[in-house]
């Protein structure tokens, strides 16, 4: 397989998490966050591009059960925004990625917000995807 860049959305309702890769390198990056303000199509189309990104992973949230929640829904409807961004969007799984996040940067031993555990969420799934893939 050659290498492609790769873009992975941790998507909430405030604030969605972005992570970069390339699949010859196999590390995932915390690049950003995005606030959720009706600009950001706009600003996941320009990380898209300045990538060279043809696909874009999103995060897909169940609960413990493994069942679709009201949050899955809500991603299910966002990701159909980015359409016309990707050539190609795949869901991963993100079960319990905040938590491994926090931890994460719990062990940097450095201050951190929110849209940190974010991005790094999103990093935990582009990892997951990229070892099953």
């Amino acid at each position: 397989m050659s290498s492609q860049s790769l873009v992975c959305l941790d998507v909430g309702e405030k604030r969605i998490g972005v992570a970069v890769a390339d699949t010859a390198v196999r590390i995932a990056i915390a690049f950003d966050t995005i606030d959720v303000d009706g600009e950001e199509l706009n600003k996941i189309a320009e990380i898209v591009i300045r990538e060279g990104a043809k696909t874009i992973v999103v995060g897909y949230p169940r609960n413990q059960s493994g069942e679709t929640t009201a949050q899955t829904s809500y991603v299910e409807r966002f990701t159909e925004g980015l359409a016309d961004i990707a050539e190609e969007i795949v869901f991963q799984d993100e079960s319990l990625t905040s938590v491994m996040a926090e931890n994460r940067l719990i062990a940097m031993k450095k201050p951190y917000t929110k849209g940190d555990i974010d991005a790094q969420a999103a990093a935990i799934i582009l990892e997951d995807y990229m070892e099953t893939h």
